[in-house]
């Protein structure tokens, strides 16, 4: 027969248990503490230990202190991140830049997909303009398009540049990568590359209003304007290949490949990597020269 007396009695003996050896685990705790802290050492003894700042080391090497293998592991990271590399060829230095995928714009895009942030390629590019150790740039390229407005900007860029540039078409440059392609002192394409030119689209919510045609209209003035302005291309003959009917099964516009892309005059040359940069350094050659007979 169950008893309360028995439970209450119960309870107080565990009770007893429990703040009994609380009492002796807490002791030697705080004894171990109060040594600790007269042993502690003083403020004057610990900065005796510190080392002097001509003794400190650098986490971080610089790349003029590290060894050739270390420079060549920085470059990697370099490349890996960015997408770019600065090589030296013969005695001029030429910046590389990629761009690859799709072009991100104002918003981020998904997991997965890869692409080329506008917001890092321009402090790149600056750098490379502003850089008195910089003598050309190389542009590749290899992009589906993306966001008109970022695309338009990194063109305007390039194009403003003074410092001699090169862009090498591989694999693609469909829709905004045109603008980009063009934007170089001199255009590559490979023979197997192909080029998407179409009309403006648009994601997200769209009016069914006049101002929306007006606005649709007024941006696809502006990229035939730029890519009629630094290429061979006529903006009628621009405009007549974007609105295409019969060469895209789901969609407007066409698809050229490199030896078209030439004849159309919307790439200056068909070649790959070693005439781009032969291309280059003849460019660098004759900016130098001018700069001479100048001086």
């Amino acid at each position: 027969e169950f008893h309360f007396s028995h439970l209450l009695r119960t309870i107080f003996w565990y009770r007893n248990r429990i703040l009994s050896h609380t009492e002796i685990s807490i002791a030697p705790f705080s004894e171990k503490v109060k040594g600790k802290r007269k042993n502690r050492p003083k403020e004057e003894d610990f900065m005796k230990n510190q080392p002097k700042p001509d003794e400190e080391k650098t986490e971080n090497p610089s790349p003029q202190d590290s060894s050739p293998d270390e420079k060549e592991v920085l470059q990697l990271e370099n490349i890996i991140r960015s997408g770019a590399v600065i090589t030296r060829r013969g005695s001029h230095t030429v910046h590389t830049v990629s761009i690859i995928g799709q072009i991100e714009g104002h918003y981020q895009l998904g997991e997965g997909q890869k692409s080329t942030k506008y917001e890092q390629l321009i402090p790149l590019l600056i750098a490379a303009e502003n850089s008195e150790a910089i003598d050309g740039l190389l542009i590749i390229l290899n992009t589906m398009g993306g966001d008109v407005e970022a695309g338009l900007a990194l063109s305007e860029l390039i194009a403003g540049m003074r410092t001699p540039t090169v862009s090498l078409v591989l694999g693609g440059g469909h829709s905004i990568g045109v603008p980009l392609a063009v934007s170089a002192d001199c255009s590559f394409i490979v023979p197997s590359a192909t080029m998407t030119l179409h009309p403006v689209r648009m994601n997200g919510l769209v009016l069914g209003v006049y101002q929306s045609f007006t606005y649709f209209h007024r941006m696809q003035e502006r990229i035939i304007r730029f890519i009629s302005d630094h290429s061979g291309i006529s903006p009628e003959r621009l405009q007549e290949l974007m609105l295409k009917t019969d060469e895209i099964a789901t969609d407007m516009g066409s698809v050229i490949d490199g030896e078209q892309a030439v004849k159309e005059g919307l790439i200056d040359r068909l070649g790959g990597i070693s005439e781009a940069l032969e291309e280059l350094e003849n460019r660098i050659r004759s900016k130098e020269e001018n700069r001479s007979s100048r001086s």
